[in-house]
């Protein structure tokens, strides 16, 4: 089973790189390894429902099983212990991957508040952190079950070697970054 954006990048843009960066073989291509869904959740400390209601907002989102993240030590200042749940992630790969790249690029971006595009800074090695403020731009959320609105950052993880086939990867995907480079 693939999806359009798979097609699309066998078909559209992978030729597209090819020619822009002038790559010998199909191999040196930049490709998208995964995406990273994360939620830190602070407030769990004192609140146990929430890394729950994570857990599930983020499967209904993703459609593949979220897991808790776990503390590294104590921080009494926080009123964290080790080993405590402090937030919630989910890594996709393949089908789903592209699956939730296209509901988020064609449905959910779409739905922010006066969205003029996101920022188009990458890290350094061609990946790239888009944070999200509200989980209900996802039309999986039912927007009268929420109790609190939790943010996320997704991370794009791409085998591009510079910012710029990275961005020039993501570019051709179709997130729609503010300032074309």
């Amino acid at each position: 089973m693939s999806t359009t954006l798979q097609n699309d990048y066998k078909e559209r843009i992978v030729p597209a790189l090819e020619k822009e960066f002038n790559y010998t073989t199909v191999m040196q291509v930049p490709r998208l390894k995964k995406i990273v869904i994360n939620q830190g959740l602070g407030a769990a400390t004192q609140d146990k429902k929430l890394i729950e209601t994570a857990l599930n907002e983020l499967s209904a989102i993703t459609g593949q099983k979220a897991v808790a993240t776990l503390s590294k030590k104590d921080i009494s200042n926080f009123k964290v212990r080790k080993k405590m749940p402090i937030g919630a992630m989910v890594t996709l790969r393949r089908d789903k991957m592209y699956e939730f790249l296209e509901r988020l690029i064609r449905v959910a971006l779409p739905r922010i508040r006066d969205f003029k595009g996101i920022e188009g800074k990458l890290d350094g090695r061609g990946n790239y952190t888009l944070g999200i403020t509200e989980q209900i731009i996802f039309p999986e959320i039912n927007i009268d079950a929420i109790n609190k609105l939790m943010g996320m950052n997704i991370t794009f993880v791409t085998s591009a070697n510079t910012d710029e086939e990275g961005y020039a990867l993501l570019k051709q995907f179709g997130l729609p970054f503010k300032n074309a480079k």
